[in-house]
This record gives C-alpha cells, sequence and structure tokens, in this order.
C-alpha cells in the first residue's frame, strides 16, 4: 500500500513542466490558461451552476433518506477524532486561510468596486455585498466538499477500498478503474491538489507580506515572500513528521482558538450592534434569494451575465478544483460518523462559522471605508490590516491575524502533503514520511518558482480549467455512490 505509484512521477513531472513553461513564457502561459479559462466559464457556466446546486440538492436529501443512518464504517465504529477536533480540521483544510485573506477584502470589493447591478457604495450594494459573499462561500461551497468527502470516507471505511478518487468508481467501471483510466483520474485529482495548494501558499505568502510591510514598513518584494514560504516549509515539516493525530489536529485546534480570539475581538470592538443586525439581515435574504441565485445566469443583460461569470462561475470551479484536495482530506477524519451527521456537520457548521466572520470582518471594513479609509482601494492582501487600523488595540490584533495565516498556511501545506502521500502510495491511510517530505518541498518550490516569476495568476487559470473534467467524475462519482447505498441500504449501520 505504501509503494510509490506511477501517479506520483506522471503528476509530479507535468506540474514540474508547467511550472517550467511559467518560468520560460510567463506572458503566454497566462495569456493562454487565461483564454481557456474564459472560454470554459462563457460556454460552461450554466452547467456548473446545475451540477453545484444538483450536489446542494444531493446532500440535503441524504440528511432526510434512511440511507442518513449509515456509517462512514464498521457497525459500531467509534469517531476517530472529537466533534471540536473534526471540525477544526475540516474547516482548516476547506476555508481557513480564504476567510483570512477575503475577510474584509470581498465585502468591501461587492460594495465599492463590483456590485453586480446596484450603483457602487449604495445601500442596494452594501446588503448586495455581504448576501453574495454568503452565497460564494456558503452551503453551496460546503455542498461540493461534503460530495466527494462523503463518497471517498463511505468506500474507504464501509467497503474497505483504497483512498483513491478512481476507487469510488469501480461500482460503476469494475476493474477498468484500476488500470489506465482508473490512473487518468487519479492523476486529474493530484494536479488539482497540487495546483491549488501551491497557489494558495503562494496567496499566504503574500499577505504575510502585506501584513508585516503595513505594520513594520518591510517591502513587499518575492525575496521577503520567499523567506516566509522557507520558514513555513520546515514548519509543516515538522508538523508533518508528527504525523495526523498530533501536528495537523494540534494546529487545527490552535487556529480555531485564534480565529475565535480575532472574531470576538472584531465583534466587540467594530460596529458590534451594526454587525449583529446585518448578520441576522442578511440570513434573510440569502435564504430567501438562494433559489434564484442558484440559477442566476441573466443571458439578457450582458453585464449582469458577466459579473455572474467573472463571480459565481469562477468561485464554483474554484471550489470544484479544490474538492480533491478538501474532499480526500474530510475524508481521511471522519471515520465512524453517520451520513446524517457527516453532511450535517460539513455542510452547515462551516457555513455558519464562514457567514459570522464575513458579517464581522466585512460591515468593520464597510464601516471603516464609509467614515473615510480607502479599504477598497488597498491590494487586498493589506485590506484586514488596514481595517485593524481602525479599531482600538488594532495593532495587537494585525499581530493575531498574521499568526493566524501562518498557522493556516501550515496546516493547509501539511494537509496537503498527507493527501498527496495517499493519493501517490495507493490510497495508504499513512503515507511514508519521505513521499510526504517530496511533495512539500514541491509545492514550497512551485509556490515560489511562480512567485518570482509572476505565474500565479497562469497557474490559477489552470486549475479552474482542470474543474471542468473533475466535475464530470464528481457526478459520476455520486452515481457510483447511489447505487452502492442502495446495495448497502439493509446491511446494519
Amino acid at each position: 500500500m505504501k509503494k510509490i505509484t506511477v501517479v506520483f512521477w506522471i503528476t509530479l513531472t507535468l506540474t514540474l513542466a508547467l511550472s517550467l513553461l511559467g518560468v520560460i513564457t510567463p506572458d503566454s502561459f497566462e495569456s493562454i490558461s487565461g483564454s481557456i479559462m474564459g472560454y470554459i466559464s462563457a460556454h460552461f457556466g450554466w452547467f456548473y451552476l446545475l451540477i453545484v446546486t444538483l450536489f446542494v440538492l444531493f446532500c440535503l436529501y441524504l440528511v432526510f433518506s434512511p440511507y442518513g443512518k449509515i456509517k462512514l464504517g464498521r457497525h459500531g465504529e467509534k469517531p476517530e477524532f472529537t466533534y471540536t477536533s473534526w471540525l477544526s480540521m475540516l474547516f482548516s483544510a476547506g476555508m481557513g486561510i480564504g476567510l483570512v485573506f477575503y475577510g474584509v477584502a470581498s465585502p468591501v470589493s461587492h460594495y465599492i468596486k463590483t456590485p453586480p447591478t446596484a450603483e457602487p457604495g449604495t445601500r442596494e450594494a452594501l446588503e448586495d455585498a455581504l448576501r453574495l459573499t454568503f452565497f460564494h462561500y456558503g452551503i453551496h461551497a460546503w455542498a461540493i466538499y461534503a460530495v466527494i468527502a462523503l463518497v471517498l470516507a463511505y468506500f474507504m471505511f464501509r467497503h474497505e477500498k483504497p483512498g483513491l478518487v478512481s476507487a469510488s468508481l469501480e461500482t460503476l467501471f469494475g476493474d477498468r478503474m484500476k488500470g489506465a483510466w482508473g490512473k487518468a483520474v487519479d492523476v486529474i485529482a493530484v494536479f488539482a491538489t497540487i495546483v491549488g495548494v501551491a497557489t494558495t501558499l503562494g496567496f499566504g505568502a503574500t499577505q504575510i507580506n502585506g501584513g508585516v510591510a503595513f505594520l513594520f514598513d518591510i517591502p513587499i518584494s518575492f525575496w521577503v515572500q520567499l523567506i516566509i514560504i522557507l520558514i513555513v516549509t520546515v514548519l509543516f515539516m515538522i508538523s508533518t513528521y508528527t504525523g495526523l493525530s498530533k501536528g495537523i489536529k494540534y494546529l487545527s485546534n490552535a487556529n480555531m482558538g485564534l480565529g475565535v480570539i480575532l472574531f470576538l475581538a472584531t465583534l466587540v470592538l467594530g460596529p458590534t450592534l451594526y454587525i449583529i443586525n446585518s448578520f441576522t439581515d442578511t440570513i434573510g435574504s440569502y435564504f430567501q434569494q438562494l433559489p434564484s441565485e442558484s440559477f442566476r445566469l441573466a443571458p439578457n443583460d450582458d453585464g449582469e451575465r458577466q459579473w455572474v461569470l467573472d463571480w459565481t462561475v469562477f468561485f464554483w470551479a474554484w471550489w470544484i478544483a479544490w474538492s480533491p484536495f478538501v474532499g480526500i482530506f474530510i475524508a481521511r477524519v471522519s471515520k465512524g460518523r453517520t451520513i446524517r451527521e457527516f453532511v450535517a456537520g460539513v455542510l452547515i457548521v462551516p457555513s455558519v462559522v464562514s457567514f459570522l466572520w464575513f458579517s464581522a470582518f466585512g460591515i468593520s471594513g464597510i464601516e471603516a471605508q464609509n467614515n473615510g479609509t480607502d479599504i477598497a482601494g488597498l491590494p487586498e492582501e493589506q485590506a484586514l490590516f488596514g481595517m485593524f487600523e481602525q479599531l482600538p488595540f488594532g495593532m495587537i490584533l494585525s499581530i493575531i491575524g498574521i499568526l493566524l495565516i501562518s498557522t493556516f498556511f501550515i496546516t493547509s501545506a501539511d494537509s496537503a502533503t498527507f493527501v498527496l502521500g495517499m493519493q501517490t502510495t495507493n490510497g495508504s491511510m499513512s503515507p511514508p514520511t519521505t513521499v510526504k517530505f517530496t511533495w512539500g518541498l514541491a509545492q514550497s518550490a512551485i509556490a515560489a518558482v511562480l512567485l518570482y516569476t509572476g505565474g500565479l495568476q497562469a497557474l490559477q487559470n489552470a486549475l479552474v480549467s482542470a474543474a471542468l473534467p473533475f466535475s464530470i467524475i464528481m457526478l459520476l462519482m455520486v452515481v457510483s455512490f447511489y447505487k452502492a447505498l442502495k446495495e448497502d441500504k439493509d446491511k446494519p449501520k
């Protein structure tokens, strides 16, 4: 089980080749990858909207159906992790660094720069800003993660299959998934994981650099970001060496602790009543407009349609592209849960936390913008720190923010090395440390190279483009899973 497979060599070669292409011809690589992504968004936007909404409906069906009683494991098997550790780990892997990076930047941008239909800076733009941020980071996003994680966990722990995406399709395609077709499926999943994490490491290094630059006048430069990547690489290597039950678990719990401190401080020191009122009001409008927003493509309004393609379709493709990494990791830590417990936990708890987070940070950022501080004019990686500057104890909050970004950075990289190790050693539940170290070094090196050449955007385009074939794989996984569930329904839970 721990032997390195051909998937390791294919994906490592493919990723290094694309990174080299980004170094040699960065402008051409970005132009070509951007054109591909634009074509897919324009011609398959309808497909992304339909498939993601289908995932939401499927998750809701499982919660209320008799299948919800089925356990992700053998009869009587207990969960491996407590609720707190489980939720902390899935949240850290799934959204963590994104919430910190965009917690202020996204709502402020939708309010001032990119409202879909309202005039920038108006009351309508403000209401849309928070509601659409909820939409992009809420139930739909977590349904994507929940579907792939649930299918993998079910086959891993209920049917004792390897922890591979291809193994979940054997119910449909049989032994063909053990040959070339199965390898192709796993290559797509591993490639999406590598590129997604490398892109996130680049974002994380950029925001940490932005934070220390904002606070201490340290320049924003590649060399500072390289030092940050090197430090974080050493730290997540140490965490990787200690294993899943120690390193990732403890860091994820630390993430949640720091996140709660930062959230409560922003809630108390910011416009508290305005935040609470906005959260309550936006929850109502979010659920009220959820059905129409789920299918909105605006075919008769070019401007609104372009906004949907640039934002909603992009986000759905982005979450789908990230889902192999997040899904496999969530599956690995979810042994012993029932399907109902799993779906409710993955779908509801992180969504509510995201809504609370964006309410506190987004409204505080918008209030600072309205009071004369140009938050929208700051680089995205500095928006959080610009908002903190307007609050009491802003320096302390900013330092805590940098610490939180750093720990999210480490857990994302650590989780990814574990997932990549699993996927390239035939689904081993405890991949060799040497394999995890290899992937960890490769991820950091790719992130550093792309920051140096300015190729981060090109790799992001490639990642989102890879979401289209993987979304078809996800559909097949759902069909395979449902077929297996029907055969399993009479077995003990």
